[in-house]
């Protein structure tokens, strides 16, 4: 329904003002980074939590509706938090092909500490206002949101046929804007867990643009995870015909496909071109990426080298893993 009457200003620019206020609260609520609430999870999965907190036994089906997800969106939140061990799937008693969705004891008490997180905000912004001022603000957000959701609710679904969301793909090659994508993911991950800073991101930078810029190569390939456009993983082999060795590089995925199976589906791939094309693949990396480390060794990559280096930019001690390739027929 739209109201109409006269208002004290423009339409346009009382939804400029709205927007303006809407953005701020998004941002000042934290929503803009990477983890929300001081916990280690984005801001969908923290909502996940709070959503299976106030509903336990809620289907995934039902917590898409409620998050505003995808179906595969929250297929990997779900998954992630329950690798994370802070969420369980149980069987429907109804139907023993569906679940139903748990906190853990884990969850529980991450459950906690996020209310206190949120309370604590609240409370210390709503000193800045009267008793009056902070009903009104309740009243009126309360219809905010209301609105929201009931034009949400009138809009037709997104998984109609001609606007079907595939989820996260893996393809080949160059993709526009993939560059500034795998850089930010190296910049971001290794700044927060690794301390490493400028002089890496520089080079992952240089050195990829470098060789995104020599594809399409016979001996080279670049393999990324999209999903709306942006790049969330990618691996790379860059290989040498003449020593017939490849150099496996950029590999990473992001947090929000972490425990999804698509890391493996990235080596899968690289693993068919190398055994196709060389007979030795090598990869540089540091000690204390346990979870990478397993998947190489998973895949037959073994250490062959380790020492203390800096060509990161940090002092971290410097492995490198090789792999003899399964032979596929002659390749001479």
């Amino acid at each position: 329904m739209d109201f109409i009457e006269a208002p004290a200003q423009s339409r346009e620019q009382t939804i400029r003002e709205l927007r303006e206020v809407s953005r701020k609260l998004v941002r000042e609520l934290g929503f803009m980074r990477n983890t929300l609430a001081e916990s280690d999870l984005p801001p969908s999965a923290v909502h996940a939590v709070l959503e299976i907190a106030a509903a336990p036994g809620i289907a995934a089906r039902d917590l898409s509706e409620l998050l505003r997800l995808d179906k595969s969106s929250t297929s990997r939140q779900v998954t992630r938090l329950e690798s994370a061990g802070l969420i369980e799937r149980r069987a429907c008693n109804d139907d023993g092909r569906s679940s139903e969705l748990y906190l853990t004891k884990a969850g529980q008490q991450l459950r906690r500490k996020i209310d206190a997180f949120a309370s604590d905000q609240v409370s210390n912004a709503l000193r800045h206002l009267t008793p009056a001022d902070q009903q009104r603000l309740v009243a009126s957000l309360s219809q905010y949101v209301s609105a929201l959701a009931d034009d949400n609710d009138h809009k037709p679904p997104q998984n109609a046929v001609a606007t079907a969301d595939p989820g996260p793909q893996i393809v080949q090659g160059y993709v526009p804007g993939c560059i500034g994508d795998i850089v930010s993911l190296h910049g971001r991950f290794y700044a927060e867990h690794w301390g490493f800073g400028v002089f890496f991101e520089r080079r992952v930078a240089k050195e990829l643009a470098d060789f995104a810029q020599s594809l399409p190569d016979a001996n080279k390939a670049l393999w990324l995870c999209v999903e709306n456009g942006r790049c969330l993983a990618s691996l790379a082999i860059d290989g040498n015909s003449h020593y017939r060795a490849a150099h496996l590089r950029w590999f990473i995925v992001d947090d929000s496909l972490r425990g999804t199976g698509v890391g493996r589906k990235l080596m899968s791939e690289a693993m068919r071109f190398v055994d196709a094309h060389f007979d030795e693949t090598y990869l540089n990396t540091f000690k204390g990426l346990d979870a990478a480390r397993h998947l190489y060794e998973s895949f037959g990559f073994v250490l062959t080298r380790e020492e203390e280096g800096t060509q990161w930019g940090s002092a971290v001690t410097e492995q490198q893993f090789r792999r003899r390739s399964h032979v596929q027929g002659d390749r001479s």
